[in-house]
């Protein structure tokens, strides 16, 4: 992130009581993700009934933060779609139609009337995401983890989670990385393959900068991978050792810790 968030929570259904001194989680049956719909867990049948009460909770919670927040919008970073199979029982039970309806890309603005069918589409597992705002983040990992940061602390939403039935611990999200501790490095790999052949650290170029090269907004931390097209090449050129060769290989920008 390229700005500091003070308060950051764990918020999931998971009962911490379930956990361990190293913070395992220990409790052997336990739903984990909506293709669980249908299986026994723990003697009883999980319905869709049941996932939807859950889903339901995590996205009022995020709500709730954006309305106490006074926030209207917020940046999709990491955008994927997810291909589950038009023939899974996922997609049968959990498709929306409404999905169709959404048009969805990297470094999104969205507004709030937007966010809780696109946190649907996450939860469900038909699209990956994080939102971000300069002052707040929600952060969505596997097995139905989520992680909001707010510079802005207030106690009503934490109460307001709780109520619905949810967990909250104080924890720096996992994929919270502070500017200061990203590493961004030129990678390659022969045209048409994945196997990385080079890579080269890069150094001396600003967040802002990084930005402006590859179009994007000045809210975005630059954190993932970005492919190098033609036009941004002779940028990136001049700060590498490595000769580039746009015939040979192709290229891509990796930030992370």
């Amino acid at each position: 992130m390229s700005k500091n968030i003070k308060y950051q929570w764990r918020i999931t259904k998971y009962n911490p009581d379930f956990r361990n001194n190293e913070g395992h989680y220990t409790k052997e049956v336990e739903w984990t993700s909506p293709s669980h719909i249908g299986k026994t867990i723990d003697g009883e049948t999980f319905t869709v009934e049941k996932y939807i009460e859950v889903e339901t909770a995590y996205i009022a919670t995020i709500m709730k933060f954006l309305h106490v927040n006074d926030i209207k919008s917020l940046t999709m970073i990491n955008t994927t779609y997810i291909d589950v199979g038009l023939d899974s029982a996922l997609y049968n039970q959990l498709y929306d139609e409404k999905f169709d309806n959404l048009h969805l890309k990297d470094d999104q603005e969205v507004t709030i009337d937007q966010i809780p069918l696109i946190a649907k589409m996450v939860l469900r597992g038909f699209l990956f995401c994080h939102f971000i705002a300069a002052d707040f983040f929600v952060h969505f990992g596997d097995d139905y983890y989520m992680f909001i940061g707010t510079n802005h602390y207030q106690e009503e939403p934490l109460q307001f989670t709780r109520e619905n039935h949810l967990f909250v611990e104080e924890m720096v999200s996992p994929f919270y990385i502070r500017e200061e501790n990203i590493e961004r490095m030129m990678m390659w790999t022969l045209i048409h393959e994945d196997t990385v052949v080079g890579e080269e650290i890069l150094t001396d170029i600003s967040l802002e900068e990084y930005r402006e090269i590859l179009g994007l907004s000045n809210i975005h931390p630059v954190v993932g991978v970005f492919p190098i097209t033609a036009s941004n090449q002779p940028f990136f050129q001049k700060k590498l050792k490595h000769k580039m060769d746009m015939y040979k290989y192709q290229y891509y920008l990796s930030a992370g810790d």
